[in-house]
């Protein structure tokens, strides 16, 4: 199988702009064949610091928006899935909508969420591309052991992680090496194939207001030892994608080590995570 991302940026609140840009990673996936394409994190609505201004763009995953994206990306073969600012009532969430020829395949929203002011998401639905598993965790949540973990124990063979990182330049070398180990962790530990889905800014992004930053990009593939298949350029756009070989499965103990693992020690987990809460 064929997976991509776009490694784009997104303009702070121009929704018809982004979905210009989703619709041109969706022409060049075409052309490449790709199966599965990510966009970062909300790529359409742009990641703000504030609630004021993720309230003014943020949209319901039934609203006009989300119908203007499904008629513009429905003509595609490819399976999308592209971030956004989602409103669920009065609630905000950090969301990835999956889209597939002009219908919605389902969503999720991010589990570990940064800013406050948006609600924790605890749904970890996979999906299914041409009988192959996938799941999504967005940014942050890649650097827990257990969402990748329950992705992986209902079947996914690859995980999805898009993001928006915008890094104040003293964090800088620190986040990416941290970001990087995490990353190949989830990989081996899963026996996943790990795409890192990140955005890029060119210059200062107008959608921060607190904190000078530097969205550097360095979105990549890693396959399920730990090796980096492709990774993208850094701090300008980018477009990558792999080949991925699905036919190695995690035979050990004849379960895989996450099922394995859960099963003998799973009681155990808990009752030192309970001792160490009192």
């Amino acid at each position: 199988m064929r997976v991509g991302h776009c490694q784009f940026v997104s303009a702070n609140g121009d929704f018809d702009g982004n979905l210009a840009k989703v619709v041109q990673g969706l022409e060049r996936a075409q052309r490449e064949r790709v199966e599965i394409v990510c966009f970062p994190e909300c790529f359409l609505t742009g990641y703000q610091d504030t609630e004021a201004a993720t309230r003014k763009h943020a949209f319901a995953v039934d609203a006009p928006p989300m119908m203007k994206v499904l008629d513009r990306t429905g003509k595609f073969d490819c399976t999308a899935i592209i971030g956004f600012n989602e409103l669920r009532g009065k609630d905000l969430y950090n969301t990835a909508v999956v889209v597939h020829k002009g219908h919605i395949l389902g969503t999720y929203s991010k589990c570990f969420a940064y800013q406050p002011f948006h609600k924790q998401g605890r749904e970890f639905p996979v999906f299914d591309r041409n009988g192959v598993k996938f799941g999504i965790v967005i940014c942050a949540d890649g650097g827990y052991v257990e969402p990748a973990r329950i992705l992986a124990l209902k079947g996914a063979r690859i995980i999805f992680s898009p993001h928006y990182n915008y890094i104040q330049k003293e964090y800088l070398l620190k986040h990416f090496m941290n970001v990087r180990a995490d990353h190949t962790a989830r990989a081996v530990e899963n026996h996943v194939y790990f795409l890192r889905g990140n955005n890029v800014s060119l210059g200062k992004d107008e959608s921060i207001t607190k904190v000078e930053g530097v969205g550097y990009g360095d979105s990549y593939i890693i396959d399920p030892i730990g090796e980096i298949l492709v990774r993208s350029r850094r701090q300008q756009e980018d477009f990558i994608f792999a080949d991925l070989d699905l036919s190695t499965k995690d035979n050990a103990w004849k379960l895989g080590r996450s099922r394995y693992s859960i099963r003998e020690l799973g009681k155990q987990l808990m009752e030192a995570a309970q001792e160490e809460m009192k």
